[in-house]
Protein backbone atom coordinates (compact mmCIF):
# COMPACT_ATOMS: atom_id res chain seq x y z
CA UNK A 1 0.00 0.00 0.00
CA UNK A 2 2.03 2.92 -1.00
CA UNK A 3 -0.32 6.00 0.37
CA UNK A 4 -0.92 7.48 2.95
CA UNK A 5 -4.19 5.94 4.63
CA UNK A 6 -4.95 4.79 8.02
CA UNK A 7 -5.01 0.91 8.45
CA UNK A 8 -7.19 -0.64 11.24
CA UNK A 9 -5.91 -4.18 11.67
CA UNK A 10 -8.36 -6.47 13.19
CA UNK A 11 -7.70 -9.81 15.06
CA UNK A 12 -7.38 -12.10 18.07
CA UNK A 13 -4.43 -11.17 20.66
CA UNK A 14 -1.07 -13.23 19.11
CA UNK A 15 -2.23 -13.17 15.29
CA UNK A 16 0.14 -11.19 14.62
CA UNK A 17 -1.03 -8.18 13.94
CA UNK A 18 2.15 -6.04 14.57
CA UNK A 19 3.75 -8.40 11.40
CA UNK A 20 0.73 -6.89 9.12
CA UNK A 21 1.75 -3.81 10.24
CA UNK A 22 5.51 -4.14 9.94
CA UNK A 23 4.69 -5.24 6.35
CA UNK A 24 2.62 -2.43 5.37
CA UNK A 25 5.26 -0.01 6.48
CA UNK A 26 8.48 -2.39 4.98
CA UNK A 27 6.13 -1.92 1.22
CA UNK A 28 5.37 1.96 1.36
CA UNK A 29 7.16 4.45 0.01
CA UNK A 30 8.75 5.36 3.32
CA UNK A 31 10.07 2.45 4.33
CA UNK A 32 13.47 3.93 4.94
CA UNK A 33 11.94 6.32 8.22
CA UNK A 34 11.23 4.78 11.27
CA UNK A 35 8.95 2.52 12.42
CA UNK A 36 7.50 2.89 15.83
CA UNK A 37 4.91 0.24 17.80
CA UNK A 38 3.18 1.52 20.74
CA UNK A 39 1.25 -0.72 22.96
CA UNK A 40 -1.69 1.92 24.02
CA UNK A 41 -2.61 -0.35 27.22
CA UNK A 42 0.81 -0.37 28.51
CA UNK A 43 0.73 3.43 29.19
CA UNK A 44 -1.39 5.71 31.35
CA UNK A 45 -3.39 8.31 29.23
CA UNK A 46 -0.52 11.19 30.32
CA UNK A 47 2.14 8.95 29.66
CA UNK A 48 0.42 7.84 26.05
CA UNK A 49 0.18 11.65 25.30
CA UNK A 50 3.36 12.39 26.74
CA UNK A 51 5.10 9.38 24.41
CA UNK A 52 3.38 10.42 21.35
CA UNK A 53 3.13 13.98 21.26
CA UNK A 54 6.20 15.13 23.13
CA UNK A 55 6.36 17.23 26.13
CA UNK A 56 7.12 20.65 27.24
CA UNK A 57 9.74 21.19 30.06
CA UNK A 58 7.64 21.75 33.34
CA UNK A 59 4.64 20.29 31.98
CA UNK A 60 4.78 17.74 35.13
CA UNK A 61 6.75 16.46 37.44
CA UNK A 62 9.34 14.66 36.29
CA UNK A 63 9.70 16.88 33.01
CA UNK A 64 12.94 18.51 33.26
CA UNK A 65 13.50 18.90 29.05
CA UNK A 66 11.37 19.01 25.98
CA UNK A 67 11.20 16.09 24.75
CA UNK A 68 10.18 14.76 21.48
CA UNK A 69 7.22 12.42 21.05
CA UNK A 70 6.75 9.03 18.49
CA UNK A 71 4.87 11.51 16.23
CA UNK A 72 7.81 14.12 15.53
CA UNK A 73 10.31 11.31 15.75
CA UNK A 74 8.34 8.86 13.24
CA UNK A 75 8.99 11.74 10.31
CA UNK A 76 7.21 10.42 7.65
CA UNK A 77 7.38 6.82 9.02
CA UNK A 78 4.26 4.53 10.24
CA UNK A 79 2.79 4.70 14.24
CA UNK A 80 1.51 1.31 14.78
CA UNK A 81 -1.11 2.20 17.70
CA UNK A 82 -1.72 -1.29 19.29
CA UNK A 83 -4.88 -2.26 21.21
CA UNK A 84 -6.27 0.95 20.21
CA UNK A 85 -9.97 0.05 21.38
CA UNK A 86 -8.44 0.20 25.21
CA UNK A 87 -8.14 4.02 24.93
CA UNK A 88 -9.57 6.84 26.75
CA UNK A 89 -12.55 9.15 24.91
CA UNK A 90 -9.66 12.02 25.64
CA UNK A 91 -6.85 10.27 24.50
CA UNK A 92 -9.28 9.26 21.28
CA UNK A 93 -10.45 12.79 21.00
CA UNK A 94 -6.70 14.05 20.64
CA UNK A 95 -5.41 11.20 17.99
CA UNK A 96 -8.57 12.46 16.05
CA UNK A 97 -7.10 15.85 15.71
CA UNK A 98 -3.74 14.33 14.20
CA UNK A 99 -5.57 12.53 11.86
CA UNK A 100 -7.85 15.16 10.44
CA UNK A 101 -5.33 18.59 10.98
CA UNK A 102 -1.67 16.86 10.61
CA UNK A 103 -0.69 18.20 13.89
CA UNK A 104 -0.50 17.95 17.53
CA UNK A 105 0.35 20.12 20.84
CA UNK A 106 2.97 18.45 23.05
CA UNK A 107 1.87 17.88 26.56
CA UNK A 108 2.40 21.83 28.07
CA UNK A 109 3.43 22.61 25.05
CA UNK A 110 2.15 26.42 23.40
CA UNK A 111 3.03 25.64 19.75
CA UNK A 112 1.56 23.00 17.35
CA UNK A 113 4.05 20.88 15.55
CA UNK A 114 3.17 19.23 11.98
CA UNK A 115 3.23 15.25 11.73
CA UNK A 116 3.61 13.81 8.15
CA UNK A 117 3.68 10.07 9.85
CA UNK A 118 1.19 7.43 8.59
CA UNK A 119 -0.92 5.79 11.40
CA UNK A 120 -1.45 1.82 11.33
CA UNK A 121 -3.86 1.19 14.26
CA UNK A 122 -5.07 -2.49 15.62
CA UNK A 123 -7.55 -3.88 17.92
CA UNK A 124 -8.82 -7.33 19.16
CA UNK A 125 -12.38 -5.21 20.66
CA UNK A 126 -15.17 -5.44 18.59
CA UNK A 127 -14.99 -1.96 17.45
CA UNK A 128 -19.03 -1.66 16.02
CA UNK A 129 -20.03 -2.60 19.92
CA UNK A 130 -17.81 -0.47 21.28
CA UNK A 131 -18.96 2.43 18.95
CA UNK A 132 -22.93 2.20 20.16
CA UNK A 133 -21.98 1.68 23.39
CA UNK A 134 -19.91 5.25 23.64
CA UNK A 135 -16.76 3.46 24.79
CA UNK A 136 -15.15 4.82 21.17
CA UNK A 137 -15.39 7.27 19.31
CA UNK A 138 -17.66 7.18 15.63
CA UNK A 139 -15.78 9.85 13.66
CA UNK A 140 -11.90 8.35 15.13
CA UNK A 141 -13.41 4.62 14.25
CA UNK A 142 -14.34 5.59 10.49
CA UNK A 143 -11.14 8.06 10.45
CA UNK A 144 -9.16 5.01 11.54
CA UNK A 145 -10.61 2.14 9.24
CA UNK A 146 -10.27 3.57 5.94
CA UNK A 147 -8.66 0.14 4.58
CA UNK A 148 -9.66 -2.27 7.28
CA UNK A 149 -7.15 -5.68 7.27
CA UNK A 150 -8.76 -8.70 9.10
CA UNK A 151 -6.27 -11.09 10.45
CA UNK A 152 -8.04 -14.62 10.92
CA UNK A 153 -7.26 -16.38 13.73
CA UNK A 154 -4.85 -19.55 13.66
CA UNK A 155 -7.96 -22.25 13.73
CA UNK A 156 -9.19 -20.54 10.87
CA UNK A 157 -6.33 -20.82 8.92
CA UNK A 158 -4.80 -24.46 9.92
CA UNK A 159 -3.44 -25.04 6.70
CA UNK A 160 -1.55 -22.63 7.03
CA UNK A 161 0.33 -24.23 10.21
CA UNK A 162 3.07 -26.62 8.71
CA UNK A 163 4.25 -23.45 6.96
CA UNK A 164 4.47 -21.16 9.79
CA UNK A 165 5.60 -23.84 12.08
CA UNK A 166 8.90 -24.34 9.72
CA UNK A 167 9.29 -20.80 9.95
CA UNK A 168 8.92 -20.07 13.61
CA UNK A 169 11.14 -23.04 14.45
CA UNK A 170 14.12 -21.38 12.36
CA UNK A 171 13.65 -17.95 14.25
CA UNK A 172 13.85 -20.23 17.32
CA UNK A 173 16.85 -22.10 16.14
CA UNK A 174 18.76 -18.61 15.76
CA UNK A 175 17.11 -17.40 18.77
CA UNK A 176 18.02 -20.25 21.48
CA UNK A 177 20.60 -23.41 21.46
CA UNK A 178 18.48 -25.74 19.66
CA UNK A 179 18.66 -27.64 16.69
CA UNK A 180 15.71 -28.78 16.16
CA UNK A 181 14.99 -29.03 12.26
CA UNK A 182 11.95 -30.88 11.59
CA UNK A 183 8.61 -31.54 13.25
CA UNK A 184 7.59 -35.54 13.94
CA UNK A 185 4.10 -36.40 11.70
CA UNK A 186 2.67 -37.56 15.08
CA UNK A 187 3.68 -33.71 16.84
CA UNK A 188 2.22 -32.18 13.08
CA UNK A 189 -1.29 -33.54 13.59
CA UNK A 190 -1.84 -32.78 17.47
CA UNK A 191 -0.64 -29.12 16.02
CA UNK A 192 -3.41 -29.06 13.54
CA UNK A 193 -5.72 -30.37 15.91
CA UNK A 194 -5.55 -27.52 18.27
CA UNK A 195 -7.85 -24.90 18.36
CA UNK A 196 -5.03 -22.42 19.60
CA UNK A 197 -6.54 -19.53 21.28
CA UNK A 198 -3.48 -17.57 21.73
CA UNK A 199 -2.54 -18.12 17.97
CA UNK A 200 0.67 -17.39 16.76
CA UNK A 201 2.35 -16.64 19.87
CA UNK A 202 1.30 -19.53 21.49
CA UNK A 203 2.39 -22.22 18.79
CA UNK A 204 5.79 -19.85 19.03
CA UNK A 205 5.80 -20.65 22.66
CA UNK A 206 4.70 -24.45 22.55
CA UNK A 207 7.57 -24.67 19.56
CA UNK A 208 10.46 -23.24 21.38
CA UNK A 209 9.34 -25.31 24.91
CA UNK A 210 9.57 -28.10 22.14
CA UNK A 211 13.22 -27.40 20.58
CA UNK A 212 14.15 -26.43 23.98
Amino acid sequence: SRNRTTVLVRGETGTGKEMVARAIHDHSLHSAEPFVAVNCTALTDTLLESELFGHARGAFTGAVANKKGYFELAGRGTIFLDEIGDTSPDFQSKLLRVLQERQFYPVGGEQPKRTEARVVAATHQPMEELVSEGGFREDLYFRLRVVEIVVPSLRERRNDIPLLAGHLLGRIRGETSSDVRQISDAAMEQLMAHDWPGNVRELENALTRGAI
